[in-house]
């Protein structure tokens, strides 16, 4: 039977309540969300579609239900907007969130830009925008006028200096910046600060290397290819990868492995941006990067809160994404989650809903300070602070995956320290980084060059002077069929020395290429990357060292005057000079010193020839003391004493004749060279021609620097043409470099002599390519063969001294050459002058004593003194173990002072009266009769020999 018409039908019935469920579904989520009075709207911009917004989405998802499950009385709600588009769709995401769905808070931002621009618009309305991108900016947000922007992400320019302390440790010296460009601009901020750094440590951007963005490449393994040929004309192979996105980042690898820009001496050193992905990365892309040195965020993997997140995130990541291979949460998610922690942590500390105004959010907000789980949360400046942490860890990208080598501990002197040691112990912290570190290609024994290595398909390029002035430098003869008899020279035979150094670590590939040209041309053939290297007698100048990297100089240079030598005149004085003037001083007061001591020792011995008048007896003294220097002395001595004084004396006067005689002789044979030019400013004022040569920088220091005018210098080509431009008068002198003079003078050191120096330069060394590691590699090596006598070994080959120049000037004797000599004389004579003077003394006691028996009284000092003096005048005295000598007459003292007295011999002396009764008398003794002649003088009687004494 049919229904009535008015009865409803079961399709109306179920419209009916599917439209009323909607309805109310519909108002019931505004009602839980934006239309609650106790609940925080949360807007987040996020690209949903990369491994970075997925982890993001969830993690952020997760931060949020744990405080709605723990909140009862204030709720949390998320908007997510997916942003991929240009830079500017981003603030009018953001417009649109804080107007029309009234978010209070703004968390995401793929890029430093686009948070930058979205703080911008809410700096008007207060709402804080809580960036997750990385920061490019040195200075605090609210320093650049954004009070709203705070910084979750790490800061690019801690990462900048983490990579210019790796490449301090490692001495590379060139670096190529690669980026993927985001088309704003926003990369030139980054390269600035790399720029920077690398200028501190001495290094420096050879080349950078800008990726199209991938969104805008249908073929961006091809572009990325098209790139990397530009990288084939640069001899850096250190990369660094400062930002790119994780399938840019495949394709760069992939590419630069398959073009070799990954084998052996090269490095690569990879950002948080990309490192950042390693643990939720696909497996099969991770050994691209092998080899690959990572700077990751540093988080602790172990505490309890992050197994509890990691293990909810897994589970919701893995049902949200089923097609994501590694459900890992990596440092976005961690940082994602943390960015919910600091909005809920505000929320708490509001006092009531009054209090609920953006002001107060962001002053919330920036006052956090807690540890999360991408490690402390304190902001400073409205930036995420590290300085109670370590940011950054070094890992090293080995096979499927990565270990981790070092902590850098942002210290200069020492960068890198190892985990879970004291950080302030010297010991443990170093300036390289803890291996063995697997670099690109599999090499672990060695570090990395870091540049293009020469091989034997690919050798080292090297140029030479085809033509020089000094040819035992650098020759070459093109006759030869051999190449090691077709180069030849000093500096050829130098570098094979090198080689042979460096062949111990590796091989080095190479082929010389004479250059006809100047040397200047040289160096800048090297400059302009034509050749890798110059060896030659290259000048290391500092307009030079601007454009080519020398290594450490192996021979001095300084440039002097060569002019002809004139034969030193004979002088008047020139019997002086085998003798300084101190030496001659010194002589003579030793043999002054020496005439006093025989002059007492053989008068007190009775000695004839000293006796008689002052004069006479200064004079014999004098004489013979004088004439014992020719060995022509003829008086006799007497005295044992003075037998060793003129023993010591005879021996020094021996040994100073003989080096006089050896002085003198070489003096006289070889004549002296003394220049006849004085100095530079003599050339210049005389208009005189000097010489030098063209091809080296000499012509140009003398026109620039000395001002020599350019007709007064003449170019000279070949060394054997100074003599001929000399004898010719073309000339006055020549200046040439140190080397080139030593040379010269060695060939022709009769004729010719050279001054000292003028100016000092730094030397001849080797030129490579600035950056280049060989320069210090060649170093090295040129310091090695220089301590093994090497290099002095091939100086004497290639620059012996001729057997004519090869004499040795002799030099004026001194003091210090025969001290020791004058010292043994001297001393010999004052010990015997005080062995006699003993003797003297013991004397005159013994004459004092008998002197007191008869007479006694007491005498003062003065008086003593005076008998002293009379007594040695008067009295001869004993020398211990000598015969006594035969009695003389002596004077009386006041004879002594006659000049007229004379004197009367043992033989002519009267006799002594007859005094000598009595049997306890004293024996006759010999006395002295002044102005009495021999005829006037009694016979003497028969007598026991006589003995020395005096009458008084």
């Amino acid at each position: 039977m049919p229904s009535p018409l008015n009865s409803p039908t079961p399709c109306f019935i179920y419209f009916s309540l599917t439209s009323i469920l909607l309805i109310v579904s519909h108002l019931g989520y505004i009602t839980g969300t934006a239309a609650d009075d106790n609940s925080t709207i949360i807007g987040a911009i996020i690209d949903a579609n990369s491994r970075k917004g997925k982890e993001e989405k969830t993690a952020m998802k997760i931060a949020v239900d744990k405080f709605n499950n723990n909140s009862k009385n204030h709720k949390l709600s998320l908007i997510f907007r997916n942003f991929t588009g240009e830079l500017y769709r981003a603030a009018l995401i953001a417009e649109e969130l804080i107007k029309e769905e009234k978010v209070q808070v703004i968390v995401g931002m793929n890029t430093w830009q686009q948070a930058a621009l979205a703080a911008e618009i809410e700096n008007q309305a207060q709402v804080p925008v809580l960036s997750l991108a990385a920061s490019a900016s040195v200075r605090p947000s609210r320093q650049l006028g954004r009070p709203t922007l705070i910084q979750m992400g790490s800061n690019i320019y801690e990462q900048v200096r983490c990579i210019s302390a790796i490449v301090r440790s490692y001495h590379w010296r060139r670096v190529i910046a690669i980026y993927e460009d985001d088309a704003y601009g926003g990369n030139a901020e980054m390269l600035t600060l790399l720029s920077e750094a690398l200028q501190r440590v001495g290094s420096e951007i050879e080349y950078h290397l800008s990726l199209p963005p991938i969104s805008s490449r249908s073929d961006p393994r091809e572009a990325v290819y098209q790139e990397l040929l530009k990288l084939l004309s640069t001899q850096s192979r250190v990369f660094i990868v400062l930002q790119s996105s994780l399938p840019m980042a495949t394709h760069l690898f992939q590419e630069a492995r398959r073009m070799d820009f990954m084998g052996k001496d090269s490095a690569w050193i990879i950002t948080d941006s990309i490192s950042s992905f390693l643990d939720s990365m696909d497996t099969s892309v991770i050994p691209y990067m092998e080899g690959a040195l990572g700077i990751k965020s540093y988080y602790s993997k172990s505490n309890r809160p992050f197994l509890e997140f990691s293990a909810q995130f897994q589970k919701n990541f893995k049902s949200e994404n089923p097609e994501e291979n590694n459900t890992q949460p990596g440092i976005h998610a961690l940082r994602a989650y943390d960015s919910i922690a600091v909005i809920t942590r505000a929320l708490e500390r509001l006092a009531s809903d009054d209090t609920n105004t953006p002001k107060m959010m962001l002053k919330n907000i920036l006052a956090s300070n807690f540890s999360g789980l991408s490690g402390n949360i304190i902001f400073e400046g409205g930036d995420l602070s590290n300085s109670n942490s370590l940011p950054f860890r070094i890992i090293n990208v080995v096979r499927m995956g990565y270990k981790e080598l070092d902590f850098w501990t942002q210290d200069l002197d020492n960068p890198f320290r190892r985990e879970g040691r004291d950080k302030n112990s010297s010991r443990n912290t170093t300036k390289v980084l803890d291996g063995p570190v697997i670099w690109p290609g599999y090499l672990i024994k060695r570090v990395p060059k870091g540049w293009e290595m020469p091989t034997d398909a690919k050798p080292l390029k090297i140029g030479i002077p085809a033509k020089t002035s000094f040819d035992k430098f650098v020759k070459v003869d093109e006759a030869e069929a051999e190449a090691d008899k077709r180069y030849s020279g000093f500096c050829i035979d130098i570098f094979r020395e090198v080689l042979k150094i460096l062949g111990q670590n590796y091989s080095l590939p190479f082929e010389f290429h004479p250059v006809i040209g100047t040397y200047d041309e040289l160096v800048d053939f090297v400059y302009n990357k034509t050749y890798d290297a110059v060896v030659g007698d290259v000048t290391i100048l500092a307009n030079r060292s601007k454009k080519v990297e020398f290594t450490v100089p192996y021979a001095e240079s300084g440039l002097v005057i060569v002019q002809v030598s004139s034969e030193e005149p004979q002088k008047a004085w020139m019997f002086l000079k085998p003798f300084t003037m101190e030496m001659w001083v010194v002589t003579g007061a030793l043999l002054i010193y020496t005439m006093f001591i025989v002059w007492v020792l053989e008068y007190q011995s009775n000695n004839p020839a000293f006796r008689g008048p002052w004069k006479n007896q200064l004079g014999t003294a004098l004489w013979f003391t004088f004439s014992s220097l020719f060995f022509a002395h003829r008086e006799a001595i007497h005295s044992n004493i003075t037998r060793v004084v003129i023993v010591v004396w005879l021996f020094v006067v021996f040994v100073l004749t003989s080096s006089y005689t050896a002085s003198l002789s070489s003096i006289l044979t070889f004549p002296r060279l003394e220049p006849n030019v004085t100095d530079v400013e003599w050339l210049k004022a005389t208009k005189s021609v000097v010489g030098c040569d063209g091809d080296s920088f000499v012509r140009k220091y003398l026109e620039n620097v000395i001002k020599f005018q350019g007709a007064d210098i003449k170019n000279i080509s070949n060394q054997y043409q100074y003599p001929g431009e000399f004898q010719s008068g073309n000339i006055s002198a020549a200046l040439l470099e140190l080397p080139y003079a030593k040379v010269f003078i060695n060939q022709f050191c009769k004729n010719y002599t050279a001054t000292q120096p003028l100016n000092r330069f730094g030397g001849l060394g080797f030129a490579f390519q600035k950056g280049s590691p060989l320069a210090a590699d060649v170093s090295e090596a040129i310091l090695t063969i220089s301590e093994k006598g090497i290099l002095k070994s091939l100086e004497d080959k290639w620059f012996p001294r001729s057997a004519e120049c090869s004499t040795i000037e002799t030099d004026e004797l001194s003091l210090r050459n025969f001290w020791a000599l004058y010292f043994l004389c001297g001393a010999t004579s004052t010990l015997c002058f005080l062995l006699f003077f003993l003797c003297l003394l013991i004397d005159f006691k013994r004459h004092q004593a008998s002197r007191s028996d008869t007479n006694p009284r007491d005498e003062s000092v003065w008086m003593k003194t005076v008998q002293l003096v009379h007594f040695f005048h008067s009295r001869q005295t004993e020398i211990p173990y000598e015969r006594p000598p035969n009695l003389y007459p002596r004077p009386t003292g006041d004879e002594w002072i006659t000049p007229r007295w004379s004197t009367v011999s043992p033989s002519e002396a009267p006799e002594p009266p007859e005094a000598l009764e009595h049997p306890e008398a004293s024996p006759p003794t010999a006395t002295m009769y002044s102005r009495v002649s021999p005829s006037d003088a009694p016979e003497a009687p028969e007598a026991p020999p006589p003995t020395a004494t005096m009458y008084t």
